[in-house]
Formats: structure tokens, C-alpha cells, sequence
């Protein structure tokens, strides 16, 4: 099962996009970030039309989740997260695909900090951190994937000097990562990847792309029933290369079918170029 991920920074200005990666890519799985797209002008029909269903928690011109499985409709078991029912963002969906229960997020920026909105961001990541928590000892395969705004150490960042006093690098948000983390999660990208300089976000301004200075901030955490079928991960970089494109790149990930036992991490498939 290949499990992706993709922030697409408006998912009707950015269609034709998405429609074009999912054709080349053909993702069973896809999680969706920053919709910018009030419930009712999602593009569910042509999703359908490319061959997915899709679930979404949308937002008029801000955040907004969603999740996409080839040719099923997902079964959506949760729609924001549990601990302040008067935060409205729609930041967070859950759904079970292929018997893979799949967390789709999208972690509050966080900048300026210090100031409201970092500690807002700081507070939903220690909901999601107490959530998770459960989801972590299930036994059932747990998948929680997106963008969570947040550099964890400084291989993942192109020039971390620059970025000490941001809100995905400062030392709170990196400490609630490794908090989070800590509780049994596999990173799958650094798992297999533990030393390459990855990234999956290269921002508009300043010729970032071009230039390469990136920022891995869309990541997946597997749980322990999931994390040994992981046979694969990688950015599908080209795609932050096309015209009228996000300023991120789709992450992916392969799982192995059950009962079969992964490939020798020698043979594990390298980050797309």
C-alpha cells in the first residue's frame, strides 16, 4: 500500500496539479493540508472522477483536511481532535482505509513566537500528543501523517542558524515532537533515510527552490503494529518543480501487504530527485 501525503496550499487553485501527481503517482492513500475550501466547494466529483473517495473537513480560506483512497470511500472515524471543543480550525481527520487507520493533520504555524498563535500551536500539539497516546497502543495498524509544521532536528532544515527564533524550529516545538515521538512512533522517512539532507517544502520567496533551501516538515508517524511493514519512503520533489504548484512536495510512503515480510533495507527505493 503506498500511503501519501501532500499540503496543496488551496486544493481548487492547485487541481489540475493534484489531478496530474495522483495520474503519475497512483497513491492507494493520500492525506491533504491547507484546503482553503469551505465543506461545500471541495472538488469531490473530480476526485471521484480520477478514481478517489474522499472525506473532508474543509474551512473558508484557511486550513482544511482531507483524506483520498483509490477506488474506496474512506470511513471516517474522527473529525478534530479530542480537549477544546471551541477550537473550530479544521486541523485534523481520521479515517480507516485497507484495515490502516490513517490520522490526517495539519499542525498550527505557530509564527510569530513568542505570542498567541505559538502557543496555540504549542496547546494542539499537546492535545494531539495526548490523543496519540491511544491511538499508539493500538493494535490496529495506526498511520498519522501531514503537515506538522515542524523542522525536529537540524538536518532537516537547509541552514538552521537562520530559522532559531521560527516557530517549526524553536526549542518548545521541536521538544513536543520528540515528546510525541518518544511514545513508540516511527518516523518512516528518517527510518530509512536516518542521514540524507531530505525536504519537502521549499518556500516561494527567495529563489528557495532554485536554490534548494528547503525544510522537512510533512512527516509520518507509524505506530508499532504499522512500522514493520515499511519498505519504502520518498519525496516526490519534481513535483514543487511544475507550474502553479504548492510550495510543498507529496511524501509517500510504502507499507508491505500483511503476512509478507518486508524488503532488506539495502533494497529500500532511494527519495525521488
Amino acid at each position: 500500500m503506498k500511503i501519501a501525503t501532500y499540503n496543496v496550499n488551496g486544493v481548487n487553485g492547485r487541481l489540475p496539479v493534484l489531478l496530474r501527481w495522483l495520474e503519475q503517482a497512483k497513491p492507494d492513500v493520500v492525506c491533504l493540508q491547507e484546503l482553503k475550501a469551505p465543506q461545500d466547494k471541495f472538488p469531490e466529483l473530480a476526485l471521484s472522477e480520477a478514481g478517489y473517495g474522499a472525506i473532508w473537513h474543509g474551512q473558508k480560506s484557511w486550513n482544511g483536511v482531507a483524506i483520498l483512497a483509490r477506488g474506496a470511500i474512506p470511513v471516517e472515524t474522527r473529525r478534530g481532535l479530542p480537549g477544546d471543543p471551541e477550537d473550530l480550525h479544521s486541523r485534523y481527520i481520521e479515517a480507516t482505509v485497507g484495515g490502516i487507520t490513517v490520522g490526517c493533520l495539519y499542525l498550527p504555524n505557530g509564527n510569530p513566537a513568542p505570542g498567541p498563535k505559538f502557543d496555540y500551536k504549542l496547546k494542539w500539539f499537546a492535545r494531539l500528543t495526548r490523543y496519540a497516546a491511544k491511538l499508539q497502543k493500538s493494535t490496529t495498524p495506526v498511520v498519522l501523517a501531514g503537515d506538522y509544521n515542524v523542522m525536529p532536528t537540524e538536518l532537516d532544515v537547509y541552514k538552521p542558524e537562520r530559522w532559531v527564533d521560527d516557530a517549526l524550529f524553536r526549542p518548545e516545538t521541536r521538544a513536543a515532537f520528540h515528546k510525541l515521538v518518544r511514545q513508540g512512533w516511527t518516523d518512516a522517512v528518517r527510518k530509512l533515510h536516518p542521514d540524507e539532507r531530505i525536504y519537502t517544502f521549499w518556500d516561494y520567496f527567495r529563489n528557495a527552490w532554485l536554490r534548494d533551501a528547503g525544510l522537512r516538515i510533512d512527516h509520518f508517524l507509524l505506530n508499532q503494529a504499522v512500522a514493520k511493514r515499511l519498505v519504502a519512503a520518498g519525496v516526490d520533489r519534481e513535483v514543487r518543480g511544475w507550474e502553479k504548484t504548492s510550495d510543498h512536495a507529496p511524501v509517500w510512503i510504502e507499507l508491505a501487504s500483511v503476512g509478507r515480510a518486508p524488503k532488506p533495507a539495502t533494497k529500500l527505493r532511494k527519495v525521488t530527485e
